[in-house]
């Protein structure tokens, strides 16, 4: 029945011309020439090639000693050594698009564990820089050997330098605005005057006869860039999750802390509490100095958090956490509500990342909201205005959760 089956694909791609023949190109591909595959078609040449690389990730066992393609997987693998492995980068970098080398690289290190080999300095020249691969890196900072760090330090940079391009000045021209219309003045020069608030604020004063308002009072931006005007904590939790969260958050406090109007302090924890505000001005120490991995005391950051505020109604707080609390839930809660009650800005992040929410504590969610401290995903996109928004004291544009984000 099998070779009845396969020969009557066969013939009916011969039939269909260019197009199925495409497809079982394609199927042949997924499904990796077991013998029950269906297609009857031999691969030869960049396809084979194609083949072989597909088989040495998706055909071997896992770390765990299962099969990569289920029951019937293919039997081939990466092996344990760093030469073979390098080809393979190799390989799959000439075949495939960057964005499916990133999710085939993440799969390698996941499924085969491999991730001690990227210890090695020719392993990490092989690889293809992302987001992930940067957050496997920082958990495996400390056992690293001196060899390999520059070259790992080298892969990070390149990373954080592709999220700067595409984020930082789109950010520092929200967060200019959002600064600039809280700091509105009453007797403005003529280009500073904001003409919308302006008009609303002399409504009665209009001339039907005229068409026109008469403005009796005059309101205007002021010019924020001469002094802080604000004050941002990010405080991050640096549990092994958060990874990418930590990356983005990094590189947002590099950009917040480059502007003179903003005072910017970043604080990383996970049972211990580590300031690294001084390393701000190049994300990559801020992102070596981190630990990823560990519990969690989202109390004792926030108690560090909120024994730095000296201007509690110009400042705004950035919690980026999973809400798993390992610390005295009770006191968190109270910490926030009694920040609030002072005049903070509070904003809870469970993830700023491309990826959505985490896996997170729903309990402490719902009571943080209770607060009037919403906690939700947040996307690097969508980050410089949730930022504007609580500079200026409006509410969040809290993204609906049953639409994609942005």
């Amino acid at each position: 029945m099998t070779t009845g089956t396969t020969t009557g694909r066969t013939t009916e791609a011969a039939a269909g011309g260019p197009a199925a023949e495409e497809r079982l190109r394609r199927w042949r591909l997924v499904l990796g020439g077991e013998g029950a595959d269906g297609t009857g078609r031999a691969l030869a040449g960049r396809d084979a090639a194609m083949d072989g690389a597909l088989t040495a990730l998706y055909g071997g066992r896992d770390s765990g000693g299962n099969r990569g393609g289920g029951s019937g997987g293919r039997s081939a693998g990466l092996g344990g050594s760093a030469p073979s492995v390098a080809r393979w980068l190799g390989d799959i970098r000439t075949y495939f698009p960057t964005s499916v080398v990133q999710i085939m690289q993440r799969d390698a290190i996941d499924r085969l564990g491999l991730a001690a080999l990227l210890l090695e300095p020719e392993m990490l020249e092989a690889v293809e820089a992302d987001v992930h691969l940067v957050g496997t890196l920082l958990s495996l900072n400390k056992a690293m050997p001196e060899t390999t760090k520059e070259t790992a330090r080298a892969v990070v940079r390149t990373v954080v330098k592709d999220i700067e391009k595409r984020l930082a000045t789109r950010t520092r021209a929200t967060l200019t605005g959002a600064l600039d219309r809280s700091a509105r003045i009453s007797r403005p020069r003529h280009r500073d005057i904001d003409w919308d608030r302006t008009i609303r604020a002399n409504l009665k004063n209009y001339l039907p006869e005229q068409g026109t308002v008469v403005p009796e009072r005059l309101i205007g931006y002021g010019r924020a860039a001469r002094s802080v005007k604000k004050e941002v904590v990010l405080c991050i939790d640096q549990s092994g999750s958060m990874a990418a969260s930590v990356v983005y958050a990094s590189v947002f406090g590099a950009v917040l802390a480059s502007m003179r109007s903003l005072d910017t302090r970043l604080v990383v924890f996970d049972t211990a509490v580590v300031d690294l505000t001084d390393q701000l001005d190049d994300p990559v120490d801020v992102l070596f100095g981190t630990q990823l991995g560990g519990g969690t005391d989202i109390n004792r950051a926030l108690a560090y958090c909120q024994s730095r505020i000296t201007r509690p109604a110009e400042t705004v707080v950035v919690l980026i956490s999973d809400l798993y609390e390992g610390g005295i839930r009770d006191e968190m809660l109270k910490r926030v509500a009694a920040m609030k009650a002072s005049g903070v800005q509070f904003v809870t992040l469970l993830a700023l990342s491309d990826e959505g929410a985490p896996a997170y504590d729903r309990e402490h969610a719902a009571a943080l909201a209770e607060l009037g401290a919403p906690a939700f995903a947040c996307t690097p996109d969508l980050f410089p205005d949730v930022m504007a928004a609580a500079l200026e004291k409006r509410p969040l544009p809290v993204p609906d959760p049953e639409l994609p984000h942005p």
